[in-house]
């Protein structure tokens, strides 16, 4: 009975379904994909994503170079201790492989389509260390998803891999913020106090693109 019941656990797993996806790039250890978002509703135009979009490859980079992360604090850490240091959210490494692959995949991307982003160091055969997320554009807005920065995962010996999977889900309670070097291009967003309490509050990250790119189409 234990190992009938064992299978059926595993099967009733392997029935969770992944989101529809199109594969734009993917190696052994990374992928950028095109996946469809159940919130945006084909009957309702305003709330399309404005894809396809066009960009250049160096407007995806400076757009890339000017993300960072810093270490969500208390007010009482900011107190004592000051500020965290703002990192830069990827390594060159991981810029050069994004870049053309973002550019190509939101000129593919449809109305419903968010681009999704997976970037994976492996440090031994059942551990990684992931950085992945999403974004989409909406008029001259680009909304930026970190979902795991850094992020160390041990895949189960049993059970589903979620990473790869889902991208965009957080596999641990997030614990940054998320900030664009050119302050004046950063969207307001309005946030719940419990986002605030669980450091959410900065988890999509919108960055006018209208005044990083000014007299740029976009």
């Amino acid at each position: 009975m234990t190992v009938f019941a064992a299978a059926a656990l595993a099967a009733a797993g392997c029935a969770i379904p992944q989101v529809p996806s199109r594969t734009v790039y993917e190696d052994p250890v990374n992928f950028v994909r095109l996946e469809l978002d159940a919130n945006v509703l084909p009957e309702w135009p305003p709330g399309h994503f404005t894809h396809p979009a066009q960009f250049s490859h160096d407007q995806v980079r400076r757009v890339l170079m000017g993300l960072t992360v810093q270490e969500h604090q208390a007010s009482i850490q900011r107190w004592i201790s000051g500020d965290s240091i703002r990192l830069p959210m990827f390594r060159d490494g991981e810029i050069a492989i994004l870049v053309p692959q973002l550019v190509e995949a939101l000129r593919l991307a449809r109305e419903n389509e968010r681009v999704t982003y997976y970037l994976s160091q492996p440090q031994t055969s059942v551990k990684r260390i992931i950085t992945s997320g999403g974004l989409y554009v909406r008029g001259t807005e680009l909304h930026f998803i970190l979902g795991n920065w850094q992020t160390v995962y041990g895949i189960p010996a049993y059970g589903m891999i979620y990473d790869r999977r889902y991208p965009m889900n957080p596999i641990v309670s997030k614990g940054f913020d998320l900030f664009f070097d050119l302050d004046q291009a950063m969207v307001i967003q309005s946030t719940s106090i419990w986002d605030w309490l669980l450091a959410n509050s900065k988890d999509e990250l919108v960055i006018d693109l209208a005044r990083v790119f000014p007299g740029q189409p976009v």
